[in-house]
């Protein structure tokens, strides 16, 4: 596994090593000691999948600390745009993003620690996104960002025919200059 740093610290690309043949390919998804020795001891505690179509796009979410979520996030089908933005006060990289493609083709993971508002956008026909968290879902906790929040500047991608498909929540998320946030750095 690679461990590739990003230009937001402790947000990290994990790079598996994929090893193919004939009858397919194998990989180490997740390796407890790898992960600790380069990110370091995050207590993952549940395993979430979603299904989603092209033009979908969830986010921007975060839960309120103390029930914020790290999250380390991968494609099992299809290709998504996957975003982490730094949302921790005082911060030097206060309301700068990171955007990933991940696919099943490429592999490649994205570990989002806590303090980061996160959130994709479904590339393919349909996508299977599956993640690791290390807190459950608190719904009192849970808050949004607006996805197209013009100070953050996320390039989403464009298509001719879809505008973003949202949720109700998504489509009235406050800027980040409105929002709830209670993470420092």
């Amino acid at each position: 596994m690679n461990f590739i740093k990003t230009e937001i610290p402790d947000v990290w690309i994990l790079e598996p090593n994929v090893f193919k043949d004939t009858r397919g390919y194998f990989m180490e998804a997740f390796k407890m000691e790898a992960f600790s020795e380069h990110i370091g001891n995050v207590n993952f505690i549940q395993d979430n999948e979603s299904c989603s179509t092209k033009g979908v796009l969830r986010g921007l979410h975060y839960q309120l600390a103390p029930y914020s979520q790290a999250k380390l996030v991968r494609v099992i089908k299809g290709n998504v745009l996957d975003v982490a933005v730094d949302i921790r006060k005082g911060s030097p990289t206060f309301g700068k993003h990171i955007a990933i493609e991940l696919s099943d083709k490429n592999k490649k993971q994205l570990f989002v620690p806590r303090g980061f508002a996160h959130g994709f956008q479904v590339l393919s026909d349909e996508a299977i996104f599956m993640y690791k968290v290390d807190n459950p879902y608190t719904p009192s906790s849970d808050r949004s960002i607006r996805f197209d929040d013009p100070e953050i500047n996320i390039q989403w991608r464009q298509f001719d025919d879809l505008l973003p498909v949202l949720s109700d929540k998504d489509k009235h998320a406050p800027l980040l200059k409105e929002a709830e946030i209670n993470f420092t750095y």
